[in-house]
């Protein structure tokens, strides 16, 4: 499968995913987000790697995403539990690869300032809203902090073909906004226009990652 046919499935699947959200019907709505997920999955395994490291802990961040999106799909509320702790391991393993291209003390940036000022902003916009979900949920935006941090510091710190840094800084951007969406449908108001923009925002995130792969 080529790059150019992930990306035409991908759209196609994401649509699909989009229809079944707003009709709400559960069944093809699970089916179309694990195929895509999946997809990215794929993604990673096809690409070159002509950095071992940085492959192999992103393709376990990856799939770890894919058990998230399975759950998030799910209407229990043990499911989401479960789905924040595999993103959350996932977003761990972003962070190691990351840290595969570039040291971590080059992550003290501008870039470190600028993702606790949002993710702080974005915090105490939620918190009124979590009851018991707030540690985790404060846990959650830490690791995904770190995580936009180290894209940022990937991207401006090292050495890397400018095309794989490039993709994976807009792709750790596109997760973190996702991220926003999700929360907002979860605690703030629950809506399909969270869906329009998040999923969208979410799967162009994964794909980006995943295709950095082969561009560094």
């Amino acid at each position: 499968m080529t790059n150019t046919s992930i990306i035409i499935f991908g759209i196609i699947f994401l649509c699909g995913l989009l229809f079944y959200e707003k009709k709400k019907n559960r069944g093809p709505l699970l089916i179309a987000k694990s195929i895509l997920s999946l997809l990215f999955v794929m993604t990673a395994l096809l690409q070159p790697r002509p950095v071992p490291a940085y492959y192999h802990y992103l393709l376990v961040g990856l799939i770890f995403c894919l058990i998230g999106d399975v759950c998030l799909a799910l209407p229990q509320e043990k499911a989401f539990r479960t789905g924040l702790i595999a993103f959350l391991i996932g977003h761990v393993f972003y962070i190691l690869s990351f840290s595969s291209l570039t040291q971590v003390s080059h992550w003290i940036s501008i870039g470190l300032f600028i993702f606790l000022g949002t993710s702080a902003f974005i915090f105490s916009w939620l918190r009124p809203h979590l009851k018991s979900m707030l540690i985790p949920v404060l846990i959650y935006i830490v690791i995904i902090t770190v995580m936009g941090v180290g894209a940022w510091a990937v991207f401006w710190k090292s050495s890397f073909r400018i095309s794989g840094r490039a993709l994976i800084l807009a792709g750790a951007l596109c997760f973190y906004l996702s991220d926003v969406f999700v929360a907002r449908d979860k605690f703030i108001k629950e809506e399909y226009q969270n869906r329009l923009l998040g999923l969208p925002l979410y799967y162009a995130g994964q794909f980006m990652l995943a295709f950095s792969i082969g561009l560094l």
